[in-house]
């Protein structure tokens, strides 16, 4: 027989005790700790949507430098391993010190590329990483140093500047993908066979379909899918090198100064502090953005916490084999989507990736993928940052016809490098290795412009800054 309620007793409170699954309830999404059956699949939706970038910028700069198959497995891992620990920073962090605590993903940004590539050609084999990681350390230095300010500064930087930046690094990376796709060797006999061809354009197809055609999960890892099917497909054909994979250790750290000891050149610091002042603003933007999706506003401490965290990660980055460090757009979608707030579950996709750094095997099995399905993927990859770019330029105000003045300029002070290789070759060598990339050359212009059109002698008409913590 049921025993009758009591009634509570008097003066107490009718409230019913919270049990535990009310407690958790009461916890901000964004510092709730989800059960492992969701935790781990979310975490998985994050380490596909940004493995593809993080593995990018070593396969470019690796090929760029003619590094061998066991050196780009080294690089690749670096990056990872890297990235990992760059996202468990900003995710878990020290309160007040270091880290947004959102759910953030760090890792090296595709940003970065089209400068270290004109590095690398400015010197001569073997100098080159040197001469990179010199210029990407001092970029750490100078994020770290001017984070604590850049609420100031972000009106400087509207979507006017960083949408021609953007736009420009979509464009610029272009030609890369187009020399995969004819297989990434240009002194090879095969160089632009139709074989190579056809397999980059399989890969594309396999890209479109599966976007065209998939649902959830699989429609948001559809680059990866491509490069997996193209993988298959080109092993039967010997396309396929399988020599990283027996030359790569299973499991080791990476090695300090793997690469050499840095070297410090002015110019390649001066274009890589430029992209880094882009980045920030990219970073800030994530921040601003995730805020609100997460319903915690960023607020100008918690974007000093986290460029600060960007700063240490492309500070000590180089030493491991690692590039400049950002936030990742496309990890904010994936929030977006999903819905599932929690740090923690980034927090693991950063353990993940710190696990698959420390695994240069598993490093190996990406640097598989031939050339040619790295076209194809490619050209979907670098595509899409330029739709970003055009995306934040329909912000812009282009309705006003300086501001399409400037964008104009800008635009084709950037593209002058790929239309005209050779125009600056009359130049110093410092100011060949800025102006001839056409992402700095383009920032530098944008930013003159639009100083010049929006400030100088003028009401600023851009939005306030965040006042600096």
């Amino acid at each position: 027989m049921a025993q009758p309620a009591r009634e509570p007793a008097k003066g107490s409170c009718s409230t019913p005790p919270m049990h535990t699954e009310d407690a958790v309830t009461s916890v901000h999404p964004v510092d709730e700790k989800l059960h492992p059956s969701r935790l781990v699949p979310a975490a998985l939706q994050h380490i596909a949507a940004m493995y593809a970038g993080v593995v990018t910028p070593p396969l470019i700069i690796g090929q760029a430098c003619g590094l061998d198959v066991a050196a780009r497995t080294r690089l690749i891992a670096a990056s990872l391993f890297i990235a990992g620990i760059a996202t468990i920073i900003q995710t878990i962090g020290i309160k007040g010190v270091v880290g947004n605590r959102l759910p953030f993903v760090n890792a090296a940004s595709s940003a970065g590329i089209a400068p270290m590539l004109a590095i690398a050609e400015t010197n001569s084999k073997g100098h080159q990483p040197p001469a990179i990681y010199g210029a990407v350390m001092v970029a750490g230095v100078f994020c770290l140093a001017i984070g604590p300010f850049f609420g100031r500064l972000l009106r400087f930087f509207p979507p006017l500047v960083t949408g021609v930046v953007i736009t420009l690094i979509g464009v610029t990376l272009m030609p890369v993908p187009v020399g995969w796709a004819q297989g990434g060797d240009k002194t090879a006999a095969d160089f632009g066979s139709m074989p190579h061809l056809a397999l980059a354009a399989f890969t594309l197809v396999v890209i479109l379909l599966i976007q065209r055609f998939g649902k959830g999960f699989v429609k948001q890892v559809a680059l990866l899918f491509g490069l997996l099917i193209g993988t298959l497909v080109a092993i039967p054909f010997g396309m396929a090198d399988f020599s990283g994979l027996t030359s790569a250790p299973l499991a080791a750290l990476p090695t300090p100064f793997a690469f050499g000891s840095p070297v410090f050149q002015p110019a390649a610091i001066l274009s890589l502090c430029i992209v880094m002042l882009v980045l920030m603003t990219e970073s800030s933007a994530g921040m601003l953005a995730l805020g609100e999706i997460c319903d915690r506003r960023a607020d100008a401490r918690t974007i000093t916490r986290g460029l600060r965290t960007d700063g240490i990660a492309t500070l000590i980055g180089p030493v491991f084999g690692g590039f400049p460090t950002s936030a990742f757009a496309q990890n904010v979608g994936v929030v977006s989507l999903t819905r599932v707030r929690s740090r923690y579950v980034v927090a693991v996709a950063g353990a993940a990736l710190l696990v698959l750094g420390a695994f240069p095997v598993l490093g190996a099995v990406v640097s598989l993928v031939p050339m040619p399905v790295l076209g194809g993927a490619g050209i979907v990859l670098f595509g899409s940052i330029a739709v970003s770019g055009i995306r934040t330029l329909s912000e812009a105000g282009l309705d006003d016809s300086s501001n399409i003045i400037l964008v104009a300029v800008a635009l084709g002070a950037g593209i002058i490098p790929l239309a005209a290789p050779t125009f600056y070759e009359e130049f110093p060598a410092w100011a060949q290795t800025v102006l001839g990339s056409g992402i700095s050359a383009g920032a530098i212009v944008a930013v003159l412009l639009n100083l010049f059109f929006n400030h100088l002698g003028t009401r600023s008409r851009t939005a306030p800054a965040l006042k600096s913590s």
